[in-house]
């Protein structure tokens, strides 16, 4: 599964604001079912009546009893049971129903005992339709609805009684009885639709689904208009609501290219004789995986590639990419539990980038990756960070697992000892890992064992301490002599208050940069030197920025970077050095002066992702450290002097223009008009803003964007007017998105208010709600208004939260930085519960306090630096 983030700029660039200790909470009450009941098949039959928002089912689930019993314990939430039976040794009985609420379980009792051995459990009951984004839910367009279903992680027990745990594998037979205008969507192919049972009806029935879990079960009710193509004799289609089938042949296009990819990866054909991807208006992630029917929030499936950005169209593939992997890594073999859901997630998002890289060279994914690995050690450097595997027994906890710890630190993970084996070896041990569980279920141990015996390397030590134990290392490497050098590991922090932890050591792969090679070696818990490549010309101790470490050099080794950084070092490697600088100035350790200078080393890269990398760190001193508006206005002066030549050089959009070349132009041109309030900047951007909304088609989209972000930042009441009509009436889920996320950019506290308001007037959907609100927290000139307003209006405001994003609320309040707001966002939120969100106001706290100290720390050394720069 994919989770949609508030912003748009990566998947990923927030990842981590979600991910918190599972060790710091009190232990939970276990919701494990009985051992002693396994299922081994379901026949469900769902009759949905989507205009009175409910539906009926009649089930069938056979079973093995392990043991003599008088009573069957299964998951059920929001059902209403009409009768229970159970068949077993030639004899039928009834069931007493029994429902812990609390523990969304039910319970049969029998009067008599039922012996050990195969058993059916024959189930009526009726259910809601519910607008929780969860279950079995509605999902609305302007005309109509739709019933759909979202089940991960668990809530197929609101659709159907079920043993609702990912070890409980299964087949399914599903039958839909739906409106006679209406088509249905299933895992399996359709192989029968006859009228009836009543008039304007009819009953859908679908091929049996292999043995999988029920959290990947799907259903989905409603007018679907697809676009279909075949690829290695599976038929795929793209599918969504009438209003957006115009928009499926990009999705198409790049799902045909994945499933042959992963097919010659992974070495097991895909399983199943179709695989469709269908976009819905109303989805609370970015997507999810269900086995041969995945669905997606469809501004993540759905664009016109001749007026999307290049980072739609990138996103669109990665989310793609991710999802189709999932039929092997997720879905043909599932995590036990899920404290090892990174087995799931983790695997994704680093087969993902490799999937597209291939597709789209010009797109340099390498340089996205390094990107999101500094993002992801960044998060991972926090006190309330947790390990990749970690308790999770409660509904809420699962829910909570699903973070950039699960994500993107699990795939850099993978990542960094894919880069130690070598491509070729470590693919041999995930052909053995798939071949010896598929349909089955495996621990974080199945895989690294494997790994270890194909590789004859000690992957599994390698592992277990990255997985097993929470935080980043800091290697600290000496002055470099007689070919070896000296290091020393220990945990990172990057708020300089925490305190050490002394004791914390890793097993790494260390790779050094050799020329145009590299160098690998094993840096254990003991080991305190390492040999150095003689033929480096420079000492780089993270070759290709795929270690899983922050690294620190003494003075002059760092300077011999800088000063050779465009020619020594790879866009990957500089991304790399980048946020190694910066965690370095996060934690103190180094004046914030040292990243500035660094940032001017780079201004004239070439490459798109370096800039914007470093360019993010220049956004967190203007929002993080300068506390007044003379260090503000000095800053945009230096980012004016510093980056308009550059962008000057690049001269206008053209169509000879590369992906990164649009994309390197845009990043200047917003950082330009956003920090560096050039006047010249933000007027073209106002002029071309509206070029770009009379006519997209007529400017660069990347461009537009960029230059309508900028106008809006600085726009007025007729802009915003525009833009609100855009979202209104738009039939392009990314224009609809950007539309309304760019209200959020508006700083005129008139309009400011209008957003606001807008975002709880029940025009907004649900799924949007939250991260429009976290948009406003986040902008510095915006959030004391913001956070008032959502104070004032909690009433109102946290019944428009869905499930899960509500989190994103709490999370952004951690973006102030005072002693005040601190006790003001955790007394708030101590009294105003947000579901799901313990974990995010721990870490948002934290976030603040060390906003405050990092302020105070290098505030004076800002100081320093300016005056030091004076700019004419």
């Amino acid at each position: 599964m994919v989770f949609s983030l508030p912003f748009r700029r990566s998947k990923r660039i927030a990842a981590f604001a979600l991910a918190s200790a599972f060790f710091a909470i009190p232990a939970a009450t276990a919701q494990r079912l009985p051992s002693s009941v396994v299922p081994q098949h379901y026949a469900l039959t769902l009759t949905p009546d989507i205009q009175a928002a409910a539906f009926t089912g009649v089930e069938s689930i056979d079973v093995d009893i392990k043991e003599q019993t008088r009573s069957i314990t299964l998951n059920s939430a929001e059902i209403e049971f009409q009768s229970v039976a159970i068949g077993a040794a030639g004899r039928t009985q009834t069931a007493v129903v029994s429902q812990e609420k609390d523990k969304e379980q039910a319970t049969f009792t029998f009067a008599e005992p039922i012996p050990a051995g195969r058993a059916t459990l024959d189930i009526r009951y009726t259910g809601i339709l519910n607008n929780k984004l969860r279950g079995f839910y509605l999902s609305k367009t302007a005309k109509r609805s739709y019933a759909v279903t979202q089940f991960e992680p668990t809530d197929a027990r609101r659709a159907f009684p079920c043993f609702d745990e990912p070890a409980l594998k299964a087949t399914f037979d599903v039958t839909l009885i739906v409106d006679a205008s209406d088509t249905a969507i299933s895992n399996g192919q359709i192989v029968s639709d006859t009228p009836g049972p009543a008039a304007g009806k009819h009953t859908l029935r679908f091929l049996t689904t292999p043995r999988m879990s029920t959290y990947l079960v799907a259903f989905l009710v409603g007018d679907f208009q697809c676009a279909s193509g075949q690829q290695d004799g599976v038929q795929i289609r793209v599918c969504a609501t009438p209003d957006k089938a115009a928009l499926t042949a990009y999705g198409l296009d790049i799902a045909k290219y994945m499933l042959h990819y992963y097919n010659s990866y992974f070495g097991i054909p895909y399983p199943l004789a179709k695989l469709d991807l269908i976009g819905l208006p109303d989805f609370e992630a970015g997507a999810m995986e269900n086995f041969g029917a995945i669905t997606y929030r469809d501004a993540d499936l759905l664009i016109d590639p001749r007026t999307a950005t290049e980072n739609e169209k990138q996103n669109v593939a990665i989310v793609v990419a991710h999802e189709v992997s999932h039929q092997w890594f997720g879905d043909l073999v599932t995590m036990q539990w899920w404290d090892n859901l990174w087995l799931n997630e983790g695997f994704a998002t680093w087969m993902e980038h490799k999937a597209v890289a291939l597709m789209h060279p010009e797109w340099n994914i390498d340089q996205l990756v390094a990107r999101d690995e500094s993002n992801t050690l960044d998060g991972d450097s926090e006190p309330t960070t947790r390990p990749i595997r970690a308790k999770a027994d409660t509904p809420e906890e699962i829910n909570q697992a699903f973070d950039g710890i699960s994500y993107g630190k699990a795939g850099d993970v993978l990542l960094s000892v894919e880069n130690y084996l070598g491509a070729d070896t470590f693919q041999k041990g995930i052909h053995a890992y798939l071949q010896a569980h598929q349909y089955g279920n495996a621990t974080a141990e199945d895989f690294w064992n494997t790994q270890t015996a194909v590789s004859h390397k000690p992957v599994d030590k390698i592992m277990e301490s990255l997985v097993s134990q929470p935080g980043v290392p800091i290697l600290t490497f000496g002055q470099p002599s007689h070919g070896k050098v000296h290091v020393e590991q220990k945990r990172f922090y990057q708020n300089s208050g925490t305190q050490p932890d002394q004791n914390r050591r890793w097993t790494l792969p260390v790779c050094f940069k050799a020329g145009q090679a590299q160098q690998c070696q094993l840096l254990t818990p003991s080991t305190t030197t390492l040999r150095v490549p003689p033929q480096a010309s420079v000492f780089f101790a993270d070759a290709g920025g795929k270690g899983y470490y922050r690294s620190a050099y003494p003075p002059q080794l760092y300077a011999s970077l800088v000063a050779n950084i465009e020619t020594a070092l790879t866009p990957a490697e500089r991304i790399s050095l980048a946020g190694n600088e910066w965690a370095q100035i996060r934690s103190s350790r180094a004046p914030v002066g040292d990243y500035l200078d660094l940032a001017a080393a780079l201004k004239s890269d070439p490459n798109a992702s370096v800039l914007y990398s470093v360019l993010g760190g220049a956004d967190s001193i203007v929002d993080g450290i300068a506390a007044t508006t003379e260090e503000k206005t000095a800053l945009s002066a230096w980012i004016r002097a510093t980056f308009a030549p550059t962008y000057a050089r690049l001269g206008p959009p053209s169509p000879s223009d590369t992906p990164n070349r649009s994309a390197l132009r845009a990043t200047l041109f917003g950082c330009l008009g956003y920090y560096g309030n050039d006047p010249q900047v933000v007027a073209q951007a106002t002029a071309i803003a509206a070029q770009y909304i009379a006519d997209p088609a007529s400017i660069d989209p990347t461009f537009g964007q960029t230059a309508l972000a900028i106008a809006a930042r600085n726009g007025d009441a007729h802009l915003f007017d525009q833009l609100q009509n855009l979202y209104e009436t738009s039939t392009s889920p990314d224009t609809q998105q950007t539309a309304l996320h760019l209200l959020g950019q508006f700083r005129n506290p008139a309009l400011v208010r209008r957003t606001l308001e807008y975002a709880i007037s029940g025009k907004v959907r649900n799924q949007d709600v939250a991260i429009q609100l976290a948009i406003e927290l986040s902008n510095d000139a915006n959030r004391d208004q913001a956070w008032a307003y959502i104070k004032t209006n909690w009433e109102k405001v946290q019944p428009q939260l869905s499930t899960s994003t509500g989190q994103y609320v709490v999370q952004y309040a951690g973006t102030f930085c005072s002693a005040e707001s601190r006790e003001d966002v955790r007394n708030f939120f101590s009294t105003h519960k947000v579901e799901d969100a313990d974990r995010a106001l721990r870490a948002a706290i934290e976030a603040i306090e060390g906003c405050i100290q990092f302020r105070q720390q290098q505030e004076p050394n800002l100081k320093k630096w300016l005056a030091a720069h004076p700019l004419q």
